[in-house]
């Protein structure tokens, strides 16, 4: 056991949850206290985020997650994925000269997928009502919750966006005009409005059934008022985006009334006994997978923890991992992504063979037979324009980081059953649209996720879902659950949870000493986020990495970049022993509100 974390290890039978907020954590225990199993608590505490950590995430965005379920004895993928307008196209980006999708405005929003992702799971793996998991919420937006450090800054930072061009962001988040202080008390009493919506209408239908209950709110949101003010809205008031041109927005309510949330199976690879499950891809789940195919053929407990050599390898691996992702990955239903060549031994050999003593500075994807394709190695820019045949437009600052390492956030849930989620939800955040007057949240932005090159995965498309870098990770030991885990921070989230998994299954640490360990991420290949830009050989480290190993790494060819100590996500987890029946949970300091609670 080490000496000192920064908390306990949180240890329980009954269940443990663990969330980006105390007080969605909170919310989700209280859930399983009045009966609820690990599905429906993590559905309450996915809605509770969306209110409380609102620069992180919202009911607007996106919430890719994993189930084992105990019933069943699977795990499953549940596709919190939105796509596409119909109208938005790449013809459509080329009569309008957008050479890049903006990380702003309307144009990059896609269907809102939290409600119908949770509709979905609790309808088949949950035991509550629809209207029994809103409630905390609810009682948060209307009563009220305190503002928090993080949550200031953010109100702070945007706070002129807000005034000159998200009016109804600012009404509800400027109170009287003025940023708000900390532990000063903000309400939302329009999300509440909305959650109400969809209780009322589970109310009519209840006497059909839970899940007919469950059906009628969903369709509350994507077939009734909701969407119905949502379309009218963004049509109704053009917003300037980073295209430096105001436009409407494209999402109609045909859109997002014929979408629905799917149920899929997940991609999994085996390493040494532990079988780790990830979404499809579109999200960038796999590369987790791919990485640990490449290191498979290390000595890890050799080269030792964070010492130059391990650090080395693992950012060379994610380097060759990553630039797969961004050529290969896309909507499986639109793209064939390979990942049974990706992930196979023999193709993990020959990426392994690349990893040299020194950092390399190309971008080198693959090749699966028929040559690396020629997209693949220019900017996503140049790309973009070369296929649209326009010119460059001027990139605007909106303000986040290339990773976007400071959005999202991510929850856990495992009961004594066994159920287990991960879920990591992001989007819809208010930094980059307008709240919907009435509604209270703003739509997302992850379209700017996808190229305007038809010719490659992950080109956009209408009613296709963006490959998206939200990524939550679940883990089975011989046919049984084993651990869920997961982390905000964009195109970092693979790299970070990838350490920490190493941390707790190569170097033996106890969960929240794992969580706890300084970390290290590679900006080598293209942002997710637009601009899209990429700084070959950057590597960002916290400052708490040893500086001998700081100085060697830099000898080796990397460019470091050092990070406030404590600044690399909020990674959390949950381990289910199977056999004594102990649950353990932890999350990571960073960040100062994520919380784990268990009984």
């Amino acid at each position: 056991m080490p000496e000192f974390t920064t908390r306990p290890t949180i240890m329980g039978t009954r269940g443990v949850v663990t969330s980006g907020h105390y007080l969605a954590t909170a919310a989700g225990f209280r859930i399983m206290e009045q009966g609820g199993n690990a599905i429906d608590a993590a559905a309450t505490m996915c809605f509770c985020l969306n209110l409380l950590e609102p620069q992180s995430n919202g009911i607007g965005g996106e919430v890719p997650t994993l189930i084992y379920s105990a019933k069943e004895r699977r795990t499953f993928a549940v596709s919190g994925m939105g796509w596409s307008p119909k109208n938005f196209t790449i013809e459509w980006c080329r009569q309008n000269g957008v050479d890049l999708i903006p990380g702003d405005g309307y144009l990059p929003a896609t269907v809102p997928s939290v409600v119908g992702a949770w509709a979905a799971a609790v309808s088949r793996f949950g035991t509550m009502s629809f209207s029994q998991i809103l409630q905390p919420v609810i009682e948060l937006a209307e009563n009220g919750y305190p503002v928090y450090q993080r949550m200031h800054d953010r109100l702070e930072q945007f706070s002129e966006r807000f005034r000159s061009l998200y009016p109804t962001t600012a009404a509800i988040y400027l109170p009287d005009g003025k940023v708000p202080e900390v532990g000063q008390i903000i309400r939302n009493p329009d999300f509440g409005k909305s959650m109400r919506i969809m209780c009322d209408a589970e109310d009519a239908a209840k006497s059909q059934g839970r899940v007919a209950g469950i059906e009628a709110a969903r369709d509350a949101f994507y077939k009734g008022p909701i969407a119905k003010r949502i379309a009218e809205f963004i049509r109704e008031n053009p917003v300037m985006d980073a295209s430096g041109e105001a436009h409407a927005g494209l999402l109609s309510e045909e859109d997002m009334a014929e979408w629905e949330a799917t149920i899929e199976q997940p991609v999994t690879y085996e390493y040494k006994g532990l079988d780790v499950y990830k979404c499809p891809s579109w999200t960038q789940g796999p590369v987790f997978l791919q990485q640990l195919a490449i290191l498979k053929g290390f000595d890890l407990q050799d080269q030792g923890h964070n010492t130059t050599e391990y650090l080395h390898t693992v950012v060379e691996s994610a380097k060759l991992a990553f630039a797969d992702r961004d050529t290969y990955y896309g909507d499986p239903l639109f793209d064939e992504t390979p990942l049974g060549m990706l992930l196979s031994e023999d193709y993990s050999v020959g990426r392994r063979e690349l990893v040299g003593e020194k950092a390399s500075m190309e971008f080198r994807p693959g090749d699966l037979g028929g040559g690396v394709p020629d997209y693949a190695l220019a900017s996503v820019a140049d790309d973009n324009r070369r296929a649209l045949g326009i010119g460059a437009r001027d990139v605007q600052d909106l303000g986040f980081d290339h990773a976007h390492v400071g959005d999202t956030t991510h929850l856990d849930a495992v009961d004594s059953e066994g159920n287990m989620v991960a879920a990591t939800p992001s989007g819809g955040w208010l930094g980059t649209s307008p709240i919907i007057e009435g509604l209270g949240f703003p739509l997302g932005t992850r379209g700017q996720m996808f190229y305007l090159n038809a010719d490659r995965p992950n080109a956009l498309a209408p009613h296709k879902r963006p490959r998206a870098t939200l990524t939550p990770s679940l883990v089975m030991k011989d046919g049984e659950p084993y651990m869920v885990f997961g982390t905000p921070g964009g195109d970092a989230q693979d790299q970070w949870t990838l350490q920490f998994f190493l941390n707790y299954v190569e170097f033996g640490m106890e969960l929240q000493e794992a969580l706890d360990a300084p970390t290290v991420h590679s900006v080598h290949f293209p942002s997710s986020f637009y601009p899209r830009e990429a700084f070959a050989g950057r590597v960002f480290a916290e400052s708490r990495l040893d500086q001998e190993v700081f100085s060697n790494m830099e000898g080796r060819g990397h460019e470091m970049v050092k990070n406030s100590p404590w600044q690399h996500g909020k990674l959390m987890a949950i381990r289910f022993h199977k056999d004594t029946g102990l649950i353990e949970g932890a999350v990571s300091a960073k960040g100062n509100i994520g919380y784990a609670l268990g009984w």
